[in-house]
């Protein structure tokens, strides 16, 4: 099968609802974010701002497999991978490998020199989950391992990422982000 990454167009109303429903599908049950469809879909107009990067994985019918954007920061040196999604069905078949670093090649020729970004774990996921990260946050990111679930943890360390950092709290007591950070361009 192959498969394209192409921009995401706001003259693409099929491929944006297609975006939305993975969205909501892959996270309804594991964050408040998009917790119903028309968040999910609101998520996906958003990134479809001038100033973002809003990218899907197509098959040849032009079926949406997976989508990722970017969110610009620091005068464009650093983007923030937001969000990452892939079908359910098309999971661990290097979809989500691709969309990354062709992310990772369109934000180098913006200029980044950066890409980062942050993946909860609000279901005890990671060493990380159910404790308190107060007490030696240092140590816990070097001791930082996937306990169990499906956790992206380990995707991103194989793609080149470094966590750099842990939020406590930030999605409730014992449910933090996890902060990964990768360089790109030359």
């Amino acid at each position: 099968m192959t498969i394209r990454v192409v921009d995401l167009k706001a003259d693409a109303p099929a491929a944006i609802e297609q975006a939305a429903v993975l969205l909501w599908n892959a996270f309804r049950h594991r964050t408040e974010d998009w917790h119903d469809l028309d968040v999910a879909r609101q998520e996906v107009r958003d990134s479809l701002a001038p100033e973002r990067i809003s990218r899907v994985a197509v098959d040849e019918s032009g079926i949406v497999l997976g989508w990722t954007g970017a969110i610009p920061s620091y005068a464009g040196r650093v983007w923030e991978l937001h969000p990452l999604v892939v079908a359910e069905a098309r999971r661990r078949q290097g979809i989500g490998r691709v969309l990354v670093q062709d992310l990772e090649r369109v934000v180098a020729a913006r200029g980044a020199l950066t890409l980062w970004l942050g993946s909860d774990d609000e279901h005890e996921e990671t060493t990380a989950g159910g404790v308190d990260l107060y007490t030696d946050v240092a140590d816990a990111i070097r001791h930082l391992r996937k306990i169990r679930g499906d956790h992206p943890y380990e995707f991103y360390l194989r793609l080149g990422f470094r966590v750099t950092g842990l939020l406590p709290d930030a999605n409730g007591r014992g449910k933090p982000d996890i902060f990964f950070a990768k360089r790109v361009g030359t």
